[in-house]
């Protein structure tokens, strides 16, 4: 199974970036029932969770980007996404994915987000 997450970028303070995260070598129904998240980390800080859609398709936020991000998933192409709007630069940081399930726990490589005020 590999991860293959894209979408990053450098992007000024407000504007918006879409990431995307591609499920290879994993099959539909391992996909559909595991728990995906977006995870970030900033220089020197620990990676911490963005937002996440549990298995039973409850949808967490981070306070500091509800209204402003949203997760979401599209089983046919095993991929999940993270929309984000109105980006600060409080932001800035290496974004992974990540699939858990019954089956094992994955992770992207991580995608670079810059935002300049």
């Amino acid at each position: 199974v590999q991860l293959q997450a894209s979408g990053g970028g450098s992007v000024q303070a407000g504007g918006s970036l879409k990431l995307s995260c591609k499920a290879s070598g994993m099959i539909w129904s391992v996909f559909t029932a595991s728990r995906l998240g977006w995870y970030r980390q900033a220089p020197g800080k620990q990676r911490e969770l963005v937002a996440e859609l549990t298995t039973n398709g409850n949808i967490n936020y981070q306070n500091s980007v509800k209204g402003r991000f949203t997760i979401s998933k599209d089983n046919s192409r095993k991929t999940v996404y993270l929309q984000m709007n109105s980006l600060e630069p409080e932001d800035t940081a290496v974004y992974y994915c990540n699939i858990e399930g019954d089956y094992g726990d994955y992770w992207g490589q991580g995608t670079q987000v810059t935002v300049s005020s």
